[in-house]
């Protein structure tokens, strides 16, 4: 390499130094390598996380920021940077109205220029050469300038940059969380592939026995994780491995929450490192993290609280730098260390409050763990505990966690609102005021429970007006009664609900009977014994199938239906597909309700034909709608001596306006 113009005979340029781009923008990108040179070459990144390595690895001096890349606000983003790398050189490209964001950055410098979006190369090049020069003329500035010890904020410039890209990561963590959402429910037509699939039914078994025995991520291979996210490998919506999955996840929390009860902080990190490595967005896994960071934190605070009691304020200050540096001695690291060395309490104490107000404005209240605001206040309260200003930041402290509490609860959030209320008990809150928080989170779950039973009890009554007492399994009438059922057994919904229930059950079996699909009746009758309903209503409908009975008692017409061709009910049969009748909009606006019976044929492959109309009330409203819907049905062969055959079958379409 050759010496750059006015360096020192005997010295050696550096590497040339790059021009960082923070852009997802290809044409910006572009526009940029086309007017730099050799000298200043561009490098892209982008994401917030990766800009803050990139500068400081590069020791970047120009940076073009295009706003459509980041997650922080333009205006709070290029604040922290200029804090944090007061002579970097900024460009940034956006809209009119960022830059009215950036307006009194611009006026005071520290946002050197704004580009209007889409940019022209020509204002590229005269805006870029521009930051270049002022760079020069920076540099040259301070070749001029007599030498003197370098300012208080270079020393932290590394430590600073390190909480920026951090606070950066943060932001991206929870934008990934808000948008992510809990995996659906399985349809019935993913249930129905994942039953016919022996292979994925063997997985799942020895899933099921490998969580039952506790092994829930080793062997390798052979452990619920691995097993039950194979099955997902083979039918990636299957309810029942991702329910599996989420039991491991809870067991593996489970266990780290005792571990951390009894203090054993690397067991507990382990076990939640596991639960991170199956759902790394889970909301148990970052709240356990937190809480195992801050036990981490409490035992730091011990020693350097000793240690400043005993007088020895040299290694109290060396413990609270080990935590926040990871135990690490690089050579910045021991420079620093000697610098600190030869400062005054006070002088600590003031840093430590600097860092505490820039953990502020980053949002880092109380993570990440030994580089949050908390953590700075009480590492200055273990060395100075009755210095106003150290007061002061800790009633500020106590306030903003409440206030976080707070806002969560208001936003819905009741297990965000009790992490927050329980960071500001642990940090010497008032405990009324500790009180109070908890109380509005557990009224915000009392409320939410409210709304999901009332959404339950609707779908209930939605479905038994439907006609899907039984089907699709998770989506039936009885599907519904059972959640009401757990969530409140004795509750008038529920015990409402379960009448309800039992009658429509004796009426479907007794309608089965009147049409001699005794199989029917008896299906109905098996299900109305097992939901509870009454034993003189079980012996009635008994009676009826008795007395219907062409054989007597048990009679074998039914079971020879299928073989002889006559109609059975529909209900006697496995339906594979189910469609919705369509609620004729002009019934619909006028309230009107009813039923159409429909007999049709199942054919050999289970498809649906030759459906037709046999009854309707009202005549003439829903008839098209039944027989479109019941045409798309779709059911499991009927066999006879071990071969399919067809089967006529009739079923009563209801039509009932939802409230």
């Amino acid at each position: 390499m050759t010496a750059p113009r006015g360096a020192a005979p005997g010295t050696y340029a550096l590497e040339p130094a790059p021009l960082i781009a923070l852009t997802q923008d290809p044409k910006l990108f572009r526009t940029l390598q086309a007017v730099s040179n050799a000298a200043h070459p561009v490098r892209a990144v982008g994401s917030e996380i990766d800009f803050a390595a990139a500068l400081m690895a590069h020791q970047a001096a120009v940076a073009v920021l295009d706003s459509a890349a980041v997650a922080t606000p333009i205006d709070k983003l290029t604040a922290r940077l200029h804090a944090q790398f007061p002579d970097l050189v900024m460009i940034v490209a956006g809209s009119a109205e960022e830059q009215g964001l950036l307006a009194a950055q611009i006026t005071d410098g520290s946002v050197h220029r704004f580009l209007h979006k889409p940019v022209s190369e020509q204002r590229v090049r005269l805006f870029v050469e521009a930051a270049w020069r002022r760079h020069e003329d920076a540099l040259k500035g301070a070749a001029a300038a007599p030498l003197s010890p370098p300012p208080r904020r270079n020393r932290w410039g590394l430590i600073g940059g390190v909480i920026l890209a951090l606070a950066a990561a943060l932001t991206w963590v929870a934008t990934q969380t808000r948008t992510s959402t809990p995996p659906a429910r399985a349809t019935e037509a993913t249930a129905r592939a994942g039953a016919g699939d022996a292979a994925l039914e063997q997985l799942l078994a020895r899933a099921d026995e490998a969580l039952a025995a506790g092994a829930l991520t080793a062997p390798p291979g052979a452990n619920a994780a691995d097993l039950y996210r194979e099955a997902l490998q083979r039918n990636a919506r299957d309810p029942r491995a991702l329910n599996g999955l989420e039991q491991v996840i809870d067991h593996l929390l489970s266990d780290a929450e005792a571990q951390l009860q009894e203090h054993h902080l690397d067991v507990a990190q382990q076990l939640a490192d596991q639960a991170r490595a199956i759902n790394p967005r889970h909301a148990r896994v970052a709240f356990l993290t937190a809480q195992i960071g801050a036990q981490r934190e409490r035992l730091v605070l011990g020693r350097a609280q000793r240690a400043a009691a005993g007088g020895d304020v040299g290694a109290a200050l060396a413990v609270l730098d080990d935590a926040a540096r990871g135990g690490d001695r690089s050579t910045l690291v021991e420079e620093a260390r000697a610098q600190l060395t030869q400062k005054q309490t006070a002088a600590r104490v003031t840093d430590l409050l600097v860092h505490a107000r820039e953990a502020f404005a980053a949002g880092a209240i109380i993570e990440p763990a030994e580089q949050n605001a908390r953590f700075y206040i009480e590492s200055a309260k273990a060395l100075a505990p009755n210095d106003p200003a150290v007061q002061e930041a800790r009633s500020e402290l106590l306030a903003r966690l409440q206030s976080e509490s707070r806002q969560a609860a208001t936003a819905g959030n009741a297990e965000l609102a009790d992490h927050w209320a329980d960071a500001a008990a642990e940090s010497g809150a008032d405990a009324a005021d500790v009180v109070a928080l908890h109380q509005a989170a557990q009224q915000l779950r009392g409320a939410a429970q409210e709304n999901s039973r009332a959404r339950t009890e609707a779908l209930f009554k939605q479905r038994l007006s439907q006609g899907q007492l039984l089907e699709p399994a998770g989506d039936s009438a009885k599907y519904y009664l059972e959640q009401l059922a757990q969530a409140e057994p004795a509750g008038a919904a529920t015990l409402a609900a379960r009448t309800a229930f039992e009658t429509r059950l004796l009426d479907e079996a007794q309608a089965a009977a009147r049409t001699q699909d005794l199989t029917g009746a008896r299906r109905w009758l098996a299900e109305a014994q097992a939901a509870g309903a009454a034993a003189p209503a079980i012996a009635a409908v008994e009676a009826e199938l008795a007395a219907a009975a062409p054989n007597g008692p048990g009679g074998a017409a039914p079971a020879a239906a299928a073989a002889e061709g006559g109609y059975v009910s529909a209900t006697s049969l496995t339906r594979t597909r189910y469609v919705p009748p369509q609620f004729p909009d002009s019934a619909r606006e006028k309230g009107i309700e009813g039923w159409v019976d429909v007999q049709f044929l199942v054919n050999t492959d289970g498809s649906v034909g030759e459906a037709a109309i046999v009854g309707a009330q009202p005549v003439g409203i829903f008839e098209q709608s039944a027989l479109e819907a019941v045409r798309r049905w779709r059911y499991q062969p009927v066999l006879h001596d071990g071969a399919p055959v067809t089967q006529r079958a009739r079923v009563r379409v209801r039509f009932a306006v939802q409230p």
